[in-house]
């Protein structure tokens, strides 16, 4: 199994498809389920899609990148602001960013043998890592090592980036059968490009933005049937009806899955209805975050949350759902181990779909 990063990665925005070749996509796309890919290949081609999404420089002023997540409000003027893409030094250390930061944005290119699904790691980590309240990557950085207790140890930063490959990225189902082994140039790689996304922040404080911020609860206990109506009419039209996201007609995701064997196993954090409901409330829907009421961000979250995905990777061997259950979801607020509409939640998939997972995973972050 090879180690090697990624080659040298080029500035984004040196290239871009001509408008010609997305106006001969769009005649390509025939049939009513390829409109909303075409619009999407089109908003990349145009420059108008979110840059977590295309990889685009941002190089925003700090007023309108915080006009743009306040939605004019102000109110996250004073939040750190990462440093913009131009200023990475044009050196050895530069390469490694620039790697780590094309890692994180294409993570089933650019790590192709430890990811098991087709999600990247920009897809819960907006714009790239750097927007508040979407776990940005320079509000995670400096808190590490900090003891966990998922794993009931203390973590280093490469701790928690292998259990986010485990968890987040299913790395069960890679080419590999699990993360990247202690030492990889793909978690030295990101750890650079996250070390120069949160230059000048203190150590060991948790800078306000960090995680998915807080959410009140609900007046009423969420709701499944209420959460498919949200998602209906603000979720669908990227995710799909059935949830299993957007694709070009090349073959690259431009919307994520949210559910299904492509997906996050019940292992992510993401699989807890209270922190997808805090994720869904700050950023959801893209072009208007915030948008959703308390109590419609808590529904949806249940909506998502209740159906079928990856089984939870210290599942293995003679490990239950019910065992798992006792042992590491007995506190969470989800739907691991219940029964939905008469299927119980957590067995996963068939384990042909799946490589089995290293014996290491007692210990793994996530």
């Amino acid at each position: 199994m090879s180690n090697k990063h990624p080659s040298d990665i080029p500035p984004r925005g040196e290239t871009k498809s001509s408008r010609g070749q997305t106006v001969l996509r769009a005649i390509l796309a025939v049939g009513g389920g390829l409109v909303l890919v075409v619009l999407g290949s089109l908003l990349v081609d145009f420059g108008l899609a979110p840059s977590w999404l295309t990889g685009a420089t941002r190089d925003q002023s700090e007023a309108e990148t915080a006009a743009a997540q306040s939605g004019g409000d102000g109110k996250q003027a004073a939040l750190f602001q990462p440093p913009a893409e131009s200023t990475i030094p044009d050196d050895d250390f530069g390469k490694s960013v620039r790697r780590g930061m094309a890692i994180f944005n294409d993570t089933g290119t650019n790590a192709h043998d430890f990811v098991g699904n087709d999600l990247s790691c920009s897809n819960c980590h907006l714009d790239a890592g750097r927007q508040a309240y979407s776990a940005p990557m320079w509000a995670a950085y400096p808190v590490y090592p900090k003891y966990r207790g998922k794993n009931k140890m203390v973590n280093t930063m490469e701790d928690r980036i292998k259990g986010c490959f485990t968890y987040s990225m299913n790395a069960q189902g890679s080419p590999s059968g699990g993360p990247p082994p202690y030492g990889s140039d793909v978690y030295r790689d990101l750890q650079a490009y996250f070390f120069w996304m949160s230059k000048g922040l203190p150590t060991g404080e948790k800078p306000e933005g960090a995680g998915f911020g807080k959410i009140d609860k609900p007046a009423q206990e969420p709701s499944r049937q209420r959460g498919e109506e949200v998602f209906a009419q603000n979720c669908a039209v990227c995710h799909g009806a059935d949830g299993q996201g957007q694709k070009d007609i090349n073959g690259k995701v431009v919307f994520p899955p949210l559910w299904g064997p492509h997906s996050f196993n019940w292992g992510a954090g993401m699989h807890k209805v209270d922190a997808a409901a805090a994720f869904i409330k700050h950023n959801m829907p893209l072009s208007e975050p915030n948008k959703l009421s308390v109590q419609e961000a808590w529904d949806v979250a249940a909506f998502v949350d209740s159906h079928p995905r990856p089984n939870d990777p210290r599942q293995i061997g003679d490990v239950t759902v019910k065992d798992a259950f006792d042992k590491w979801h007995h506190k969470h607020q989800g739907f691991y181990g219940k029964e939905v509409d008469g299927e119980l939640m957590g067995p996963g998939y068939p384990s042909g779909d799946q490589a089995s997972v290293p014996a290491q995973n007692e210990n793994s972050g996530g």
